[in-house]
């Protein structure tokens, strides 16, 4: 199992920038894939971003290609979503997630229920 507790968010002015973070803990992350969805009031829960952890392969929802960063620091167990450009319709409480299913290397899981752990959320608010 693996606990996972996401941090950074907050009110931010469009145009700016915010840092998230999803520190994990209770087993190692070598074979794992983490993710970032996103879900806004009244609407389902969305895929942003994911990294494989040991190749470290990206991918990126094209609503934030180009905008969002998606990256892991090893030693500290921890995943980030670096945001910039961010807009009013980035709002949401953003989660990060987990996928430690045994899968092929090359991998990337892009779908909310390839993710068995999942984060307490942070709410992110960009007012226009």
């Amino acid at each position: 199992q693996v606990q996972l507790v996401e941090s950074g968010g907050g009110l931010v002015q469009a145009g700016g920038s915010l840092r998230l973070s999803c520190a994990a803990s209770g087993r190692s992350l070598s074979t794992v894939r983490m993710g970032w969805f996103r879900q806004a009031p009244g609407k389902e829960r969305e895929f942003v971003a994911t990294v494989s952890w040991s190749a470290g392969r990206i991918y990126y929802a094209d609503s934030v290609k180009g905008r969002f960063t998606i990256s892991r620091d090893s030693p500290k167990n921890t995943m980030y979503l670096q945001m910039i450009s961010l807009k009013p319709e980035d709002t949401a409480v953003y989660y990060c997630a987990a996928d430690l299913r045994l899968r092929a290397s090359s991998w990337l899981s892009t779908l909310e229920n390839e993710y068995d752990y999942w984060g307490q959320g942070t709410q992110v608010t960009v007012s226009s």
